[in-house]
C-alpha cells in the first residue's frame, strides 16, 4: 500500500486524534477520480461511486479557479441585504452553480430595506457625515444637546467602537444604546488594526430596531470629536431613512446521498455583508462553492443540504428564514458545516468551533492535515460566534471555521491586498477533507 506524503500525514494526524479511517480505502483511490474536479470539466450527473478521500486536483488549479471566485466576488461593489449588489450575488452563485452541474433555488422573500436619507453631525458650524445603526432609531427633526461622554447618561453621548462585538467597546456602546438615557449616540470607529475609516457593527436587531438613534463615524473625526466633548461644545445630529420593499434571497441546494436512511449534512455559509468584504465572505463562498462541486462530481453518502443565505449583517435574518422552514434540519442533520467570516484574510487569525470533543478532533485533525493549527478553539460547549451560534441555539451539532480580519467591516476589505491566497486554498483543502468525510461516514 502506498500513501503520498499528504495522505500519510492525515492518517497520523486522525488517529493521533481518535478518529475511525480506512486507510486502505485512501490508498487505492484510481487516478481518473483526482481529474473530477478540474475546470471546465463538464458533468453528464453525480458519479455514484463514494470515496473516503476527496478527489483533490493539482494545487494550481484549484487554486485559479479561488482566484478567479473571489475576483468575480470581489467585481460586485454592493453586497447588503436587499440591494441591487445582493441579488446580482445570487445569481452569480446560481450561475456558478449550474456551471458545476448543479441546480440551485433561489428562495426569495419580501424584505424591507432601510436606506439612508440623512446621516450627520454638526459642532460649531462643522458637519460630517457618518451611517447610522440599521437597527438604531431616527431623529426626526435634528436633535440638538451637549457632546458627552458614554459614562454620563445624558445628551449626545460620544464613544469609541470596533467592528468586534467582542471588543470591550463595543459592548460599552451596547449597554448606552440598550440603556436609553442619552438623546443619541455618536459611534467613532476605532481605526482597527492600523486601518483608519469606518469599520461598522452589525445591525442585530434589525427585524426589532432600538430607540436610540446611533451615528457611526470615521476613525479620523477621533480627536475633534474627543476635543469636543472635554470643552462641553453642544452638537446637532440628525437621522432618517427611506424604507424600500423588495426582495432577498437566500440560495439552497440538495445533492441527494446514495443512502436516504442516513441523516444528512448542511453546508451553509453567509453571503452579505456591508461592503464589498472580499476576505470576510470569499473563504466561506469559496469552500461552499468547491464542496457542491465535489459531490455533483461523485455522490455523497449522506444528502447534503447547501444554503447560502442573506441578512448576515442584520442578525441572521436570512438563515431564520430558512429555519422557519425547515429547521426540523438542526435536529435531523448529524452535521452542519459553518463556513463563517474571515478566514480568507490576511494577517488575520483563525477560530475554530464544535458542538462535541468529536467533532473538535476531527476538524482539528483536517486543519492539521494541512499543517494548520487554529490560533483560537471556542470551548464545547460555549455558544459560538456567527451563524454557528442558531445551530447551538437549536441543540444541533456543528463544526464552524472563521476568525479575525484587520479589514473587518471596513470598505477596504478587497481583492487583492486583504486576501492571504494560499492560506485560503490550504484551508479550502482542510475543510473539503472534513465535509467529504462526514458526508460518506455511515456513523457520525
Amino acid at each position: 500500500m502506498n500513501l503520498s506524503r499528504r495522505t500519510f500525514a492525515a492518517v497520523v494526524t486522525m488517529l493521533a486524534a481518535g478518529v475511525p479511517i480506512a486507510v486502505r480505502a485512501l490508498a487505492s483511490q484510481p487516478a481518473e477520480a483526482h481529474q473530477a474536479l478540474a475546470p471546465g470539466r463538464s458533468h453528464a450527473g453525480p458519479s455514484h461511486e463514494g470515496s473516503v478521500e476527496s478527489p483533490m486536483e493539482a494545487d494550481s488549479d484549484r487554486a485559479a479557479r479561488i482566484e478567479q471566485i473571489l475576483r468575480a466576488w470581489d467585481s460586485i461593489e454592493d453586497h447588503r441585504t436587499g440591494s441591487p449588489g445582493d441579488r446580482q450575488t445570487a445569481e452569480w452563485l446560481a450561475a456558478q452553480l449550474r456551471a458545476a452541474g448543479v441546480a440551485a433555488r433561489l428562495d426569495g422573500f419580501p424584505f424591507r430595506r432601510r436606506i439612508v436619507r440623512e446621516a450627520w453631525l454638526e459642532v460649531d458650524g462643522t458637519r460630517i457625515d457618518g451611517l447610522p445603526c440599521f437597527d438604531g432609531g431616527a431623529t426626526g427633526t435634528p436633535i440638538e444637546a451637549a457632546l458627552t461622554p458614554l459614562s454620563s447618561g445624558s445628551g449626545i453621548g460620544v464613544g469609541v467602537f470596533s467592528a468586534s462585538a467582542l471588543d470591550a467597546e463595543t459592548r460599552a456602546l451596547g449597554a448606552a444604546r440598550s440603556g436609553n438615557a442619552h438623546d443619541a449616540l455618536i459611534a467613532i470607529s476605532s481605526g482597527q488594526d492600523g486601518h483608519p475609516g469606518l469599520a461598522v457593527i452589525n445591525a442585530e436587531d434589525y427585524a426589532r430596531p432600538l430607540a436610540m438613534p446611533v451615528l457611526q463615524v470615521a476613525s479620523g473625526h477621533r480627536e475633534w470629536l474627543e476635543a469636543a466633548v472635554a470643552s462641553g461644545r453642544r452638537g446637532r445630529v440628525q437621522i432618517t431613512f427611506d424604507e424600500e420593499a423588495t426582495e432577498a434571497f437566500n440560495i439552497q441546494v440538495e445533492i441527494p446521498g446514495r443512502d436516504s436512511a442516513l441523516a444528512p449534512i448542511v453546508v451553509m455559509t453567509p453571503r452579505s455583508s456591508w461592503w464589498v468584504s472580499t476576505s470576510e465572505r470569499g473563504g466561506g463562498i469559496v469552500v461552499w462553492l468547491e464542496a457542491a462541486r465535489m459531490f455533483a462530481a461523485a455522490a455523497p453518502l449522506r444528502t447534503v443540504y447547501f444554503t447560502a443565505n442573506t441578512g448576515h449583517e442584520l442578525g441572521h435574518i436570512g438563515l431564520d428564514r430558512w429555519l422557519a422552514r425547515d429547521g426540523h434540519l438542526l435536529g435531523a442533520a448529524s452535521a452542519w458545516i459553518h463556513l463563517g467570516a474571515n478566514f480568507a484574510a490576511r494577517d488575520g487569525q483563525i477560530r475554530f468551533q464544535a458542538s462535541s470533543e468529536d467533532l473538535l478532533a476531527r476538524g482539528q485533525a483536517a486543519l492539521a492535515a494541512e499543517g494548520i493549527a487554529p490560533d483560537q478553539v471556542t470551548p464545547v460547549g460555549t455558544r459560538p460566534l456567527g451563524e454557528a451560534r442558531n445551530v447551538f441555539d437549536g441543540n444541533g451539532r456543528y463544526v464552524s471555521l472563521l476568525g479575525t480580519n484587520p479589514w473587518f467591516h471596513h470598505p477596504d476589505d478587497r481583492w487583492p491586498g486583504a486576501i492571504d491566497l494560499p492560506k485560503t486554498v490550504a484551508l479550502t483543502r482542510a475543510m473539503l477533507s472534513l465535509i467529504e468525510r462526514l458526508a460518506n461516514a455511515p456513523h457520525v
